[in-house]
């Protein structure tokens, strides 16, 4: 097992990382101060891990119920996230209850609101079942719904009180998602890790063969440089921003084509792609880096191009992003492999240009 903290005070929590840790009954005990927990998963999910997850809440002698929602990005709304606050309510849990996360990122971020909501606020434990979860999305405390007109646009910064990444379950998780979850791999040494850069060029192959000790090494990697980034900023108000790299231009993709219908990690890949195109046009990064970030996207099995939404589309949908702040779009861009910054007076028309460059014929 390897073990990581997030540094927050009070609120610290740990990391665990490794084949099995999802039948650690003493991990979970040591997170679980409430007499219920409240198990949150999907109908994917659920005949996969629920049995495992109940049974060894069983052996810490933890009560639980659990409440299964329908799977995939196109149910991360309202509609769903009452479907939680039902089960929530008609079971008669208080807030001496303890909420579990077992999925992948949407479950992650509505479980993650419905602790940050229901009755003011209650506890909750991230068990990610996706690489792109383990590597991301369950660790900082961001939860969120999506809105028709952007992703992730409602919701509340809670963290969890434990994070469990169990390798073992990536073993039935499906080829494109698992290229999914790279994209937030390399995203990390894209923004401030050259090294880590440099060891997945030399071991994407082995990544993508689900070798073992080269998942749980990035897994690791990926999840101590972002909680380094979240110790720092939490609530995202300076250095935190720069994980958004590529996700401006991907949200666009995601809510122009419908949630769903491209993976949130292949929409990222496409905007890294955007990112590092628009980078090297405007005289930052040089050719030979950004050649191999594409590369690297490119053999990680992720789209380097995105759909053709028209420049104006794009424009139109990244003007609803997170990242806008008093009118004016903030952008991630790269100096270098594993140096990037916020930019927020990139011209509009450079930034429509790129994004022609990188979209797919018509």
């Amino acid at each position: 097992m390897r073990k990581l903290t997030v540094a927050l005070g009070e609120r610290s929590y740990p990391i665990l990382i490794g084949e099995g840790v999802l039948d650690s009954a003493d991990a979970i005990a040591a997170a679980v101060n409430t007499p219920r927990v409240a198990i949150v998963t999907n109908d994917v999910v659920a005949p996969l891990y629920l049995d495992r997850l109940t049974a060894t809440l069983a052996r810490a002698g933890i009560a639980y119920d659990s409440v299964v929602l329908p799977d995939g990005e196109a149910h991360k709304n309202w509609q769903t996230l009452n479907t939680i606050f039902d089960a929530l309510l008609a079971g008669h849990f208080d807030r001496s209850t303890t909420l579990v996360a077992l999925g992948g990122g949407v479950v992650g971020d509505m479980a993650g609101f419905a602790a940050a909501t229901y009755q003011r606020g209650i506890p909750f434990i991230q068990i990610p079942t996706t690489l792109l979860s383990q590597v991301d999305s369950s660790v900082g405390g961001k939860t969120a719904i999506n809105h028709p007109l952007g992703k992730n646009m409602i919701g509340a910064f809670h963290q969890p009180q434990l994070v469990l990444a169990d390798t073992a379950v990536l073993n039935t998780l499906p080829d494109r998602e698992l290229k999914a979850g790279l994209a937030e791999v390399i995203k990390y040494g894209l923004i401030r890790d050259p090294a880590f850069f440099d060891w997945l060029e030399s071991h994407i192959d082995k990544l993508l063969g689900r070798d073992p000790l080269a998942l749980a090494e990035a897994i690791e990697r990926s999840c101590a440089n972002k909680s380094q980034i979240v110790s720092e900023d939490e609530t995202e108000r300076g250095v935190r921003a720069l994980l958004n790299l590529g996700h401006t231009f991907g949200h666009a993709i995601e809510a122009g084509m419908g949630f769903g219908v491209w993976l949130h990690g292949e929409a990222v890949g496409a905007g890294m792609v955007m990112a590092a195109t628009l980078s090297q046009r405007q005289g930052w990064l040089s050719m030979q880096q950004y050649e191999r970030t594409v590369a690297l996207i490119a053999r990680a099995g992720l789209p380097v191009l995105g759909p053709r939404l028209g420049a104006a589309r794009y424009l139109e949908l990244m003007a609803h992003d997170k990242k806008v702040e008093a009118g004016r779009l903030r952008l991630v861009l790269l100096r270098d492999i594993g140096d990037a910054e916020i930019f927020s007076d990139v011209p509009t028309a450079d930034i429509a240009a790129a994004i022609d460059a990188c979209c797919e014929s018509a």
